[in-house]
């Protein structure tokens, strides 16, 4: 890898971790961070939860492939802006250890559930997983991962906001978000700052993943076809293209062809537009990202708008579609199902049974709960619905 910019992150300028560790012979400090990760339970979980079609339904992504293809991508554009690769890549592996089984059906029906006791959101749950949750370690809780990695994964897509728009802290008062108020962290995570660029292309890298692959199961799933495309901002013209071009090749060729160039215009319209972001805000340094008041790493403002075109084909004809909508919405019955029942009876099984009868409160209870809820695994969640309501959901 070449030498960085100025404005990348810097391993050995970290801020360090909460709990003090011996310099390593091998490896960066961001390269340790990725590694913890890779090795964590709730990364291997990951391929057991649902993206957007369950998996019994057929070899589409689940969350861990998912997030390998955001991993593959955030580190492309970070080694084409210079920026550190691994800091990036840490970012991008850990985005999504938060999320509840059954992809965004559960971490709505959690969210609802949790509204009484200040709501449920996965990137502050990716938070607790890495600070509190992971029990691998012999002296403390969590990955003790950098401040950085750890601002990244909190913060990726921008400041942390009130809900009237104004960022925490803003005003002495104010309290952090719900889940967050127990995380321990090397310095104070500046919820009100932007991340590095390094997190900023780890979110713009989960966009364009699953912008792509989106696509790509909706047509294996038979829910479109390309023809249906030709006319879709974004992918429309690469569509025509490769029908005009490729009219003979099979179908999941083409289908794929399309996917690759997808991928290649929109990473590299990313890249053309931070590098003019960049110098357009005269940023030198890590902490002039951190104060620039914008994101930095962007789509150009046509793709942004070709974008949200794309998005809003995929939500009337995929994310909508009935085939996806029976299985979201039996996902929500079981996480409101077992949320209740849990906060009823405290019935949580193994460790957790413990958790839930030490809490000292209701809100303490139901956030031990959303933490159990939130690390199942899809098959694990019906088996604990099978054990506690004697019944088992059938997606098909």
């Amino acid at each position: 890898m070449s030498e960085t910019a100025p404005y990348a992150s810097k391993p050995e300028l970290s801020l360090g971790r909460l709990h003090s560790t011996g310099p390593s012979p091998t490896r960066s400090e961001f390269q340790r961070d990725r590694d913890r990760i890779i090795h964590s339970t709730a990364f291997r979980r990951l391929q057991h939860k649902t993206q957007v079609f369950p998996q019994h339904s057929g070899h589409f992504r689940n969350r861990l492939t998912h997030t390998l293809e955001v991993s593959q991508m955030a580190r492309s554009m970070a080694r084409a802006l210079r920026l550190d690769e691994d800091l990036a890549e840490a970012v991008a592996l850990s985005h999504d250890l938060g999320h509840t089984p059954f992809g965004h059906a559960g971490e709505r029906a959690l969210h609802t559930a949790m509204q009484p006791y200040g709501g449920f959101d996965h990137n502050i749950q990716a938070m607790r997983v890495v600070t509190r949750l992971e029990n691998r370690y012999a002296e403390h809780d969590g990955l003790n991962l950098t401040w950085e990695t750890l601002e990244g994964i909190l913060k990726h897509n921008g400041p942390l906001l009130n809900p009237d728009g104004t960022p925490y802290g803003k005003y002495a008062h104010e309290g952090l978000p719900a889940g967050l108020d127990d995380i321990p962290a090397a310095a104070d995570l500046r919820l009100s700052s932007f991340a590095s660029l390094e997190a900023q292309t780890a979110a713009i890298a989960d966009d364009v993943a699953y912008n792509a692959h989106d696509i790509d199961d909706a047509l294996r799933a038979g829910l479109i076809v390309l023809d249906d495309m030709v006319d879709v901002p974004l992918a429309g013209p690469i569509v025509r293209e490769v029908l005009e071009r490729y009219p003979n090749i099979a179908p999941k060729r083409q289908a794929h062809e399309v996917q690759r160039r997808l991928i290649t215009s929109s990473i590299e319209d990313v890249i053309r537009t931070t590098a003019a972001n960049i110098l357009q805000s005269a940023i030198k340094t890590p902490a002039n990202v951190r104060d620039a008041g914008r994101m930095l790493v962007t789509f150009s403002p046509e793709t942004a708008e070709a974008e949200k075109g794309l998005k809003a084909f995929l939500f009337q004809r995929v994310y909508r579609h009935e085939t996806v909508m029976v299985p979201v919405r039996q996902s929500e019955t079981i996480v409101t199902d077992l949320f209740a029942r849990y906060m009823t009876t405290r019935d949580l099984p193994g460790r957790w049974h413990g958790y839930a009868a030490d809490a000292a409160d209701e809100n303490a209870l139901a956030r031990v709960v959303a933490d159990f809820i939130a690390g199942m695994t899809d098959p694990y969640a019906l088996d604990e619905y099978a054990r506690l309501f004697d019944a088992r959901p059938d997606f098909r």
